[in-house]
């Protein structure tokens, strides 16, 4: 088994954002262009399995739409409506006059409104480097809102959130419509909620042609920070659109008995990405590999659920109703 830093460093190379290229083949030919990308998502993908995709017969169905003669925006729109079918949104195709996507966030019910918590909750908050944070409930619950892992997580910053709520009875990290990033500021985070060091989960990739052909598990590990850390009670607050880190963070706080998952679950997005360049420059990507939690559970890609369900009511935007029940959690 190999040690989380070759994961991580894995997870950075292909990250929700990074693509690698392969030569440009200096081929136009749609047809050439359909059947390599394909075959490469033939070779590569890592969820047909999981989630009982027909690969052949979505070739038999998308194929036909193009000619010799397809212009570029008929090639793009096929293409695009084929990898639209993985319902992945680590899946692009990446062209310079548009760019295709899955909108996970979209399956699912809309459970955050930012001018709710601004008005009602927290109308002058902190703003401490990536995190916004603030006390509730008369200073019994500290709530902190980290809305993307584009955005690094500074040690100092986190030891004076944290010592500002070292005396409330719990704390609400609201992770709702946070999109991903870079996987480091995953053990930055749950590094401080934790007393030792932690299997979190494991990660396996493609490495056959069948496809459920993968290599062995990878360990992941989450080491407890040196400094200041929390370990009362935490709820995070999580929906369809908490995505790629966001869901390995919700499937690595299934290890913590002081962690609890609230609201809808993640969109997914546990695969690593990676890609490669179709034969006439085009860009692409897709996942290649699975996240499974530490009962090898691979719930990942459809979202990891939350321990406790609740919705937002968008009938009364004066109220929370997640973030409330995740107070009286904590307060009672």
């Amino acid at each position: 088994m190999k040690y989380l830093f070759i994961l991580l460093s894995l997870f950075l190379l292909f990250s929700c954002e990074k693509i690698l290229f392969k030569k440009d083949l200096g081929s136009v030919d749609p047809l050439e262009n359909f059947d390599y990308l394909w075959n490469e998502v033939d070779q590569k993908y890592s969820y047909f399995e999981l989630k009982n995709i027909n690969w052949n017969q979505i070739r038999s169905t998308y194929r036909p739409m193009l000619n010799e003669n397809s212009s570029e925006e008929d090639l793009f729109t096929v293409l695009a409506a084929m990898l639209n079918e993985l319902k992945d949104d680590h899946t692009n195709l990446i062209t310079p006059f548009n760019v295709s996507s899955y909108n996970v966030a979209a399956t699912g019910p809309k459970n955050y409104r930012h001018r709710t918590i601004q008005d009602h909750y927290i109308p002058n908050p902190w703003r401490t480097g990536a995190l916004t944070h603030d006390f509730l409930s008369n200073e019994e619950v500290g709530y902190i809102r980290y809305s993307s892992f584009m955005s690094t997580i500074g040690n100092a910053q986190m030891d004076l959130i944290l010592n500002r709520y070292k005396d409330t009875k719990g704390i609400v990290l609201d992770l709702r419509e946070n999109g991903g990033g870079s996987i480091f500021n995953v053990p930055l985070l749950l590094g401080r909620f934790i007393e030792s060091k932690t299997l979190v989960g494991y990660s396996i990739t493609r490495n056959g042609p069948g496809h459920n052909e993968f290599g062995e598990q990878e360990e992941f590990y989450i080491t407890p920070h040196e400094g200041v850390r929390y370990t009362k009670p935490v709820i995070v607050l999580i929906d369809k659109g908490s995505y790629s880190a966001t869901t390995f963070f919700a499937v690595a706080t299934k290890a913590f008995p002081n962690i609890t998952l609230m609201g809808d679950a993640t969109g997914g997005g546990g695969g690593l990405p990676n890609g490669g360049q179709l034969p006439n420059g085009w860009n692409y990507r897709f996942s290649i590999s699975q996240l499974l939690d530490v009962n090898g559970n691979n719930y990942a890609e459809n979202g990891v659920p939350a321990d406790i369900n609740v919705a937002f009511d968008w009938s009364d935007l004066s109220k929370d109703e997640i973030l409330e029940q995740a107070i009286d959690e904590i307060v009672n």
